[in-house]
């Protein structure tokens, strides 16, 4: 019979592993990055509020040292085509294990939007646009795209995306180019173009960037050990929780799994996975609170949300599934935060989590204030609770 996993246990675990709880937080980012395999880097605030609320000293340019100048994290296109900063032993798991299927086929998508051009022997000559971008790239150090554009013209060639229809749209191969280069593992993303809330980078060759550059250990072996790493974190979960984050195959996902020595547990009467040398419970921790970000890698780090989110799907989710802003207490969400423009933070409370929880929460919110100062934060994907509280 399947060992029983409680959803109070799997609370426990979630505050202590993802350094929620207040014993468990982290010193430094990389701690922090470590902890979670992944932080969410779609909404590049999120990276840093993320880091925030689970370090004791949260620092921004602690973040950045470590993102730029320390280079142990690196921003990288990975899990589910999505943006995320990891360790850097981690990028090289990333890298083969989800990374190199998305370039196969963005490569094939992008030859058949460039057939409209005429261009003769395409795969040879995209491949000879990326050497000479990358050779522009290696001259200069690092830099932006308009600056590559200038040094490599083919890269201005134009394309039309559903020609004829009213959503017709003309652009640049520019960033679809930069964007192969980077999920092959060429060339990495540098440092912001403005703020840390920038959303435009330099680039850098991966090896200047990164001794060793991206070098992984083959597609098979680093499913395995994301698969391992994603159990640590996460376990237990369910096989469609781990298909869902990495962006995988159910046979990828199945294969991967099957390489490590896992036991099977019930999960409220659905069968879950953990690693076999993982099933003593954790101690539960003392009472805790966060205010966690939209896209926070905790809240997105299972398909199946229920046991943390209850009831409270629809006020915290987008139309598309990404969580915005949300209110924790001991392991489950209680509500949902937002940024007012004159820089207050303020909550709405979805369930009563207490009066000792209520008013941490309320500390945690005016801590929060506080470590943002003039700095205003907007999601990238606004909620129902968010956009409310915001106005």
């Amino acid at each position: 019979m399947a060992r029983t996993m409680s959803v109070a246990q799997r609370r426990a675990r979630l505050g202590i592993r993802h350094r929620l709880a207040y014993e468990a937080r982290a010193e430094t980012p990389e701690e922090v990055a470590e902890s979670l395999l992944a932080l969410h880097a779609t909404d590049p605030a999120s990276v840093y509020l993320a880091a925030a609320a689970r370090t004791t000293e949260p620092s921004v340019s602690g973040l950045e040292s470590a993102l730029y100048e320390r280079r142990t994290l690196v921003r990288m296109l990975g899990m589910r085509r999505t943006m995320f900063v990891v360790p850097t032993d981690v990028a090289p798991l990333v890298q083969d294990g989800c990374a190199a299927d998305i370039e196969r086929k963005q490569r094939r998508l992008l030859l058949q939007h460039l057939e409209q051009t005429g261009i003769d022997g395409l795969d040879a000559w995209l491949r000879d646009v990326e050497d000479g971008t990358l050779r522009a790239l290696r001259a200069r150090g690092s830099a932006h795209a308009q600056q590559l554009a200038a040094d490599e013209p083919r890269l201005r060639t134009e394309i039309v995306m559903a020609a004829g229809k009213p959503y017709e749209a003309r652009g640049y191969i520019t960033n679809r180019v930069l964007f192969l280069l980077a999920v092959s593992g060429r060339i990495v993303r540098g440092r912001p173009r403005g703020t840390w809330l920038s959303q435009q980078y330099e680039w850098a060759p991966a090896g200047d960037w990164l001794p060793g550059g991206l070098a992984g250990p083959g597609p098979e072996a680093a499913r395995v050990e994301l698969a391992r790493r994603w159990l640590a974190a996460y376990g237990p979960g369910q096989v469609s929780d781990l298909v869902w984050w990495t962006g995988w195959t159910a046979g990828q996902a199945r294969k991967a799994l099957a390489a490590l020595d896992t036991e099977t547990v019930d999960l409220d009467g659905i069968p879950g996975v953990l690693l076999a040398d993982d099933a003593e419970d954790v101690p539960e921790p003392e009472p805790w609170v966060a205010l966690l970000p939209a896209l926070d890698p905790t809240a997105m780090g299972w398909a199946e949300r229920g046991w943390f989110v209850g009831e409270h799907r629809a006020a915290l989710f987008d139309r598309t599934g990404n969580i915005g802003p949300t209110v924790w207490s001991d392991g489950r969400v209680v509500g949902g935060w937002a940024q007012r423009p004159d820089g207050e933070v303020v909550v709405r409370l979805l369930a009563d989590p207490g009066a000792g929880a209520s008013a941490a929460i309320d500390a945690e919110a005016a801590r929060l204030t506080a470590w943002l100062g003039p700095v205003r934060v907007v999601p990238r994907f606004r909620t129902p609770v968010e956009k409310e509280l915001s106005s």
